[in-house]
């Protein structure tokens, strides 16, 4: 069998470079005939060696650096009719998809050592337009903070990552008209976002979409009504509180293996946040391609509870919170709009 790692080399400090001889080795031991490529900075340079390497007939593609270079290889064989197996090494900030699937994120030899346990999973993958995501759809203003964010805090939400810069640009949220259709009914009216999860952690927060499956076929679909901030805040407080939000009447939360969403306000463009990343505007079509691709995960580990917010994880969502009752304090009168502003 033969096996092509996909690696960023400028990942984690060059933590994958350093350890490539060791991974390699890991990967043979497995029982794959293994060489390495290395990302370039020209665009799609993992996603266009993975569809190479896929239509040559390798039997396995490891995509080993952040969320971005795992989401190009993705990209690049869930198009495919026949897709090899996927292994994954974590080697950036984020790594939200292999926390779902339990694979050290600390170590990079023992992340791919998970290989040896030959244990894998059929995990769903979503589909938005022509693009593929293995976390996160998203659209509205709540989701287009995020793309201010400078990529170093995007380990906190990536999507959740305003958790750090909240009190700062949550003031300019507001409620859009959008029409959403998902499997159990629509929703027309306003929102300030909706949000689309295919695993239980985003951003290190289990309780996002807590039931979350991975290869149920569904959606995790969160619809945010309100763009008070003062509400949002109490529904992060909720969600950091065991996942109370998802009973909140402002919200709405559901399963679904599909969704069209079109923002119904002229004048406003709504951009879709896929895996943390821009993915085109609405109208948009989403849906759920369930145990598409074959992944090697820490199958042992899965049932258990997951990995909660790490220490500096804890730290923004503190410092998140204590800046925004500064600002609920001096600058939102009892309506939670900032004063001076229409």
């Amino acid at each position: 069998m033969k096996a092509r790692l996909i690696y960023n080399p400028t990942s984690g400090k060059e933590i994958l470079k350093k350890n490539l001889a060791d991974i390699l080795n890991v990967m043979e031991q497995a029982g794959y005939e293994s060489s390495a490529y290395a990302t370039t900075p020209e665009p799609f340079s993992a996603k266009n060696e993975a569809t190479r390497c896929a239509l040559a007939g390798f039997d396995l593609i490891v995509a080993a650096g952040g969320d971005g270079t795992i989401n190009e290889v993705i990209n690049g064989i869930a198009p495919l009719e026949n897709r090899p197996k996927m292994g994954i090494i974590p080697g950036g900030t984020t790594n939200d998809f292999a926390r779902a699937l339990h694979i050290p994120r600390d170590n990079v030899v023992k992340a791919a050592e998970v290989m040896l346990k030959n244990q894998t999973i059929k995990s769903d993958i979503g589909k938005a337009g022509d693009t593929y995501f293995m976390n996160i759809g998203a659209g509205g203003y709540l989701t287009e903070l995020t793309y201010e964010v400078p990529s170093q805090l995007k380990s906190v939400f990536g999507y959740l990552a305003y958790l750090v810069k909240g009190a700062e640009m949550l003031p300019r949220v507001k409620p859009i008209n959008m029409k959403l259709v998902y499997d159990e009914g629509e929703y027309i009216g306003k929102a300030s976002m909706f949000f689309l999860g295919l695993t239980n952690s985003i951003g290190g927060f289990e309780q996002i979409a807590p039931d979350a499956q991975l290869d149920d076929g569904n959606f995790s679909l969160i619809i945010v009504k309100t763009a008070n901030i003062i509400e949002i805040m109490h529904l992060i407080g909720l969600m950091m509180n065991g996942g109370k939000h998802v009973n909140d009447d402002r919200l709405i939360y559901t399963k679904t293996s599909k969704l069209y969403a079109e923002s119904l306000d002229e004048d406003f463009r709504m951009m879709i946040n896929l895996d943390g990343e821009y993915g085109g505007d609405a109208p948009m079509t989403f849906e759920n391609l369930k145990q598409h691709i074959e992944i090697y995960a820490n199958l042992d580990e899965i049932p258990d509870s997951a990995v909660s917010g790490d220490v500096e994880m804890e730290e923004a969502s503190e410092h998140f919170i204590k800046e925004l009752e500064e600002l609920t304090n001096e600058d939102i009168d009892g309506d939670g709009k900032i004063s001076g502003n229409e």
